[in-house]
This record gives C-alpha cells, sequence and structure tokens, in this order.
C-alpha cells in the first residue's frame, strides 16, 4: 500500500542567498550558462556563509562558489519552466527572517551590513530558494509517496509508551478586528487592546464580560485538534500554554488574532508520533527529490570554471 503526501518543501533560513550584483572591477571565477560569478559575488556569499553558519573563511569559499552555482541553475530551471518571482515575495521572505530574530527588516540589513554583507546577498538567495520550491512543486505535482512498510518500519523503532498517547485540544480563535485601511495609531491601539484582552482572559468558559469591554472582537470556534493538525509554530506555543490562556496577538488580514486553549486531553492513539513520522519520511524524500533533480540539471548546465 503507498499513501500520498503533500510535500514539505524547504522552509527559507537565514543563510540563503545568491549575490549577483558586482562590483565593475570582480574577477571573474565562473560562467553558469553564459551568466558569470565573480570573485565578489563568492566574498558575499562566503561572508554570509561564515557569520550565519560559523564556519572558516576558506571552507565557506569552496561553499559559496558550489552555491552560487547551484542557485544560478535553479534560477534558469525556473524561467525554463515559466516561474518568476516577485519582489514582494522576496521581501515578505525577508521581512519574515526579520520577525523570526526579533528584528525589523532595517535592522537585519544593518546587522548583515556590520558583517560585510549586503541586504540584497540575502535576498537574492531567497529569491532562488523561492523559485527552486515552485520549480519542485510543479515537476512533484505536490505530492511525494511514502511506502507504509517505511511507516510501520520507522513505528517499531519508537518508544512504546509515546506511540500510545497523542494530545488533543479544544481551541477557539479571537480576533480584535482592525480594517484594513486603518491607520497606524487605530492599529497601535487595537494591538493594545488585544494584549489587554490577553492578560486579562481567564478562561472560554466566562470570557463574555472581558471581550464585551473592547468592541468589534470576534469569536469563532475551532474545535478539537490533535496537536499534529496544529502548524509547527502554534503548536509549540499552544504546547506551553495553560488551559484558560490565549496565545500572543498576531497581525492578520482581519485583525489582530489569539488562539485560546479553552482545554487539553490526552487520547489513546499512535496519531502524533506516526505523523511526526510520516512528515519526517516525505521530508526525507522531497530531499532526496530535489538532489536528484539538481544533479539532472547541473549535467544539462554549461559551467565553465576560471
Amino acid at each position: 500500500m503507498r499513501l500520498r503526501f503533500v510535500p514539505v518543501f524547504f522552509s527559507l533560513a537565514l543563510v540563503l542567498a545568491v549575490p549577483f550584483s558586482g562590483s565593475a572591477t570582480a574577477a571573474i571565477k565562473v560562467i553558469v550558462n553564459d551568466i558569470p560569478i565573480t570573485d565578489y559575488d563568492i566574498t558575499q556569499r562566503s561572508r554570509l556563509i561564515t557569520l550565519t553558519q560559523r564556519k572558516s573563511a576558506s571552507i565557506a569559499k569552496r561553499q559559496a562558489e558550489e552555491e552560487l552555482v547551484d542557485d544560478l541553475i535553479k534560477l534558469a530551471e525556473a524561467e525554463r519552466v515559466g516561474i518568476e518571482v516577485s519582489r514582494t515575495e522576496v521581501d515578505n521572505a525577508f521581512n519574515n527572517i526579520a520577525s523570526n530574530v526579533k528584528m525589523t527588516p532595517s535592522q537585519l540589513s544593518k546587522a548583515l551590513s556590520s558583517g560585510g554583507v549586503k541586504a540584497d546577498t540575502l535576498k537574492d538567495r531567497l529569491k532562488a530558494q523561492i523559485a527552486w520550491n515552485q520549480v519542485l512543486s510543479r515537476r512533484f505535482s505536490g505530492n511525494i509517496d511514502v511506502d507504509e512498510s517505511d511507516i510501520i518500519a520507522a513505528l517499531k523503532k519508537t518508544d512504546e509508551e509515546d506511540r500510545q498517547k497523542s494530545v488533543e485540544y479544544d481551541l477557539k480563535r479571537v480576533i480584535v478586528v482592525v480594517p484594513k485601511n486603518a491607520s497606524g495609531g487605530f492599529k497601535s491601539k487595537r494591538k493594545q487592546e488585544s494584549n489587554q484582552i490577553r492578560a486579562a482572559f481567564s478562561g472560554c468558559d466566562n470570557s463574555g464580560p472581558i471581550l464585551g469591554k473592547y468592541s468589534e472582537v470576534v469569536v469563532q470556534p475551532i474545535g478539537r485538534r490533535l496537536e499534529t493538525e496544529l502548524p509547527k509554530n502554534l503548536r509549540s506555543e499552544i504546547e506551553a500554554l495553560e488551559p484558560g490562556n490565549l496565545t500572543k496577538p498576531t497581525m492578520t488580514p482581519i485583525g489582530y488574532e489569539m488562539i485560546a486553549l479553552c482545554g487539553k486531553r490526552e487520547i489513546a492513539s499512535d496519531i502524533a508520533v506516526r505523523t511526526e513520522l510520516e512528515n519526517e519520511l516525505r521530508a526525507k524524500e522531497g530531499e532526496s527529490q530535489s538532489r536528484r533533480y539538481l544533479l539532472e540539471i547541473r549535467r544539462r548546465a554549461t559551467i565553465i570554471y576560471r
């Protein structure tokens, strides 16, 4: 029996960049399909690798050159199949990285600059990674096969106690509505109100008087969800909550959203550990398919080292 799953293609990491803006006097080191990679490009990439991966300068330089070659090949393949990554997509990815490391985009740019790395170095590689993810999704039609026998074999290697239980959460969504064209001042006020609600919230059953103090607050039942059904970042926050509390407010297109943990319970089921193993197996298979595909298009490319 074969199970079909949507693949997990690789998340965007701070170590990703593909600099193409070299200086006018930079020496060309590699040519990939008539596109040059200069020593300036390699220096920028190696500095980023050193800054984010803590590798030695010599290792970072070798890695930088090959990564730049790979990214040019990935971008060329994306262009061949009609994929174009917008500047907005790249900026959003950059901004998400800044948020993940508790910085504004401007602060992240300054942090990179202090290490001798231009922000565009990171943004260009993000562009290559976004393009490649879209190529992979199109190439494999959004599906990866995982053998049932592989899942069973992996389950047998886990601790029996872990296999016998899963956690189920009872959740509600609390939205402090913010109109799309609201001013910055109004958004700030609504965020402050969201934090006030979170601080005063003491349970789903008696939240009416608290929420009633504020205008345009919407409560939507989510219902019972297994831990494995939650997005990874939300799952981590929910796991840390005690029942009757709210997650931190997150800005969405309709306002500041918080998730209320109304209750949780352990149930007799192996679904949690099984889902984790399925995710790991399909992630490994996705990585394997990506490597094979990249090797295939590398063989078709013209790469000249100078």
